[in-house]
């Protein structure tokens, strides 16, 4: 076959009176190598297939629909090894094979004439992607890896996902930004590492064998650390137990517990103290505190009366304090600002595929992005292959959970191979394949080349990332939707979301520091905010159901600012946008 230039496939479509743009050229381009068409051949196919579906416009979610209905069902030849090749499963490795061939036939063939003015090899090579080729065999691996023709049964795309509105557009910011910032430069060279004094879970463990005692320890030992440090900071003398009676105002700390089973409410809070305030378990009364924002298992100063020794009366409720944040030694240009560009970040919370088919079209317009706005990090949350999908809940799917997961990661690292960029994977609880307990162990990923041990990052659940020397906390469970079930407030005055946020920091569990930029994916609405000089994102979901959903960017600083002695958060913008 020829080869096929862009100004052919332009041609054509002008013909027909087709709008394109850059990618969808450069999408046709890579169909007629991996369906071996012409110009002409393609957009005839096009045009008779967008005909038949009401002049539906030339965009990059139509064109992979496009391909699985229309390409993929197209009688390959027989005769030739290539023709056979294309009829075998599809994976990288075969792809390459096609792409290399391809670059042999028309290097033997460029050998043989001169090539025409303005050929389309050279309008092809830029500085970013000196080899078109290859970049679109790159582009062309996760979109066949995880069409729908390779899953067992064969998958059927999302309509309503198609047919979505709002792309790109930006639904959530913080800071201020002019577009053309929101481009990254895919550095290689940044360095993502656990932060020191991380107790990441990589080793086995043998998970749910604790004693009921140990348990008991653990909690009251978390009651007795962070009491003693509240005892400091207010300058507090001595705590009292909270089950003796008293006719004076004392100072007792203790865990938030509830009377009963269901949600706690203002009349069911028990305060449980620890073993050097006596063990016991006492209702405490709130209606003369002016406002309190309480949820179960929360340690808390509390000052107050129990005359009876039954109720304990709160007068007072001390304001949590968060951990210090992280502040390397740098140079001192890097804390005046200086030295280094801005990092772009992007990140993404599962799942990866609408709630009706396991068609992953939601994870390769993802990769489209990350080439194109080539982020310097990008960090994505589980699920990857979700346990609450609709086929996976009704055992529809024949092939093997970690079949499917490792195509879906195989993609992700091949599909952004050329941009350079970090990868972060955090599981999830809902990933189907892998352990589902609380702090969750990275993902084992044993089959990854040194190269691409070196790009990617395997992270726990939860964990505290440094990224240059930017702290990250990062979570894939749920727990704004948690604890926002759980919370009562009243006479705060401040927003629901902050206020979760806030007990986050301040009750300091699984942190060893306050994080620059905390992030909570969560199924409840996105946003980005500062809470006392945490930057705390929720980037959403990439998918909501049967429709797109979300995800994050940030530009970070890379280094911790001062001005006039005070930190200044590195996070310069942020924004959620819709996929």
């Amino acid at each position: 076959m020829a080869s096929v230039t862009p100004d052919e496939i332009k041609g054509e479509l002008d013909t027909f009176n087709i709008a394109f743009n850059k990618d969808t050229i450069d999408k046709m381009l890579e169909q007629c190598l991996c369906h071996r068409l012409t110009g002409e051949e393609i957009v005839f196919e096009w045009f008779a297939f967008s005909s038949s579906k009401s002049q539906i416009p030339l965009s990059l979610e139509n064109l992979d629909q496009f391909e699985h209905d229309i390409l993929n069902k197209r009688k390959k030849p027989k005769s030739t090894t290539k023709g056979s090749q294309l009829n075998k499963t599809r994976d990288v490795s075969s792809i390459h094979d096609l792409i290399r061939a391809e670059e042999e036939e028309e290097s033997m063939l460029d050998s043989y004439s001169t090539p025409a003015k303005g050929s389309q090899k050279r309008a092809l090579t830029t500085p970013e992607h000196p080899q078109s080729k290859r970049g679109v065999a790159r582009l062309a691996s996760p979109s066949l890896m995880l069409s729908p023709s390779s899953f067992s049964p064969s998958a059927t795309p999302s309509q309503k996902y198609g047919m979505r509105g709002g792309r790109g557009e930006v639904v959530s910011t913080f800071g201020t930004v002019q577009g053309p910032h929101w481009k990254g430069k895919g550095r290689s060279d940044v360095k993502v590492q656990m932060l020191d004094g991380e107790n990441s879970l990589i080793s086995s463990y043998k998970y749910m064998f604790q004693r009921l005692r140990d348990v008991r320890d653990v909690l009251t030992g978390k009651i007795e650390e962070l009491g003693e440090e509240l005892r400091n900071h207010f300058n507090i003398e001595e705590f009292s137990s909270v089950s003796l009676p008293v006719q004076d105002s004392i100072t007792v700390v203790g865990q938030v517990c509830c009377d009963g089973n269901g949600k706690v409410n203002a009349q069911s809070v028990l305060l449980e103290a620890g073993q050097e305030q006596g063990g016991r378990q006492v209702p405490v009364d709130l209606s003369e505190l002016k406002e309190f924002s309480l949820f179960p298992g929360q340690v808390v100063l509390m000052d107050g009366m129990n005359p009876s020794g039954e109720k304990f009366v709160a007068t007072k409720l001390y304001e949590g304090i968060p951990l210090p944040f992280y502040f390397p030694e740098v140079k001192q240009e890097m804390e005046e600002g200086g030295g280094m560009d801005p990092m772009m970040i992007i990140m993404s919370c599962g799942p990866f595929t609408p709630s009706e088919t396991l068609t992953f079209d939601p994870l390769i317009d993802l990769i489209h992005i990350i080439n194109k706005d080539r982020p310097d990090v990008c960090i994505l949350f589980g699920p990857f292959v979700d346990s609450k999908h609709e086929q996976i809940e009704k055992n529809q799917v024949t092939e093997p959970f970690e079949t499917i997961f490792k195509r879906c990661i195989d993609s992700i690292i091949e599909g952004t191979k050329g941009t350079g960029c970090r990868l972060v994977l955090v599981p999830s609880q809902r990933d189907v394949h892998h352990n589902y307990i609380y702090p969750q162990p990275p993902f084992n990923l044993s089959n990854l080349s040194k190269d691409e041990t070196a790009r990617v990052t395997l992270a726990s659940d939860p964990c505290t990332l440094l990224i240059g020397n930017v702290t990250f906390g990062l979570t894939s469970t749920d727990i704004l939707f948690h604890m926002g079930a759980e919370e009562i407030s009243s006479g705060t005055g401040t927003e629901r979301f902050s206020r979760i946020m806030k007990h986050m920091l301040t009750q300091r569990s699984q942190m060893i520091v306050t994080p620059d930029i905390l992030v909570v994916p969560s199924e409840l609405r996105y946003f980005i905010k500062d809470v006392i000089g945490c930057v705390c994102v929720n980037p959403g979901r990439l998918t909501k159901g049967q429709v797109g959903g979300t995800f994050g960017r940030l530009l970070i600083q890379p280094n911790p600012v001062l001005v006039e002695g005070k930190r200044v958060s590195p996070c310069i913008a942020g924004q959620v946008v819709k996929i």
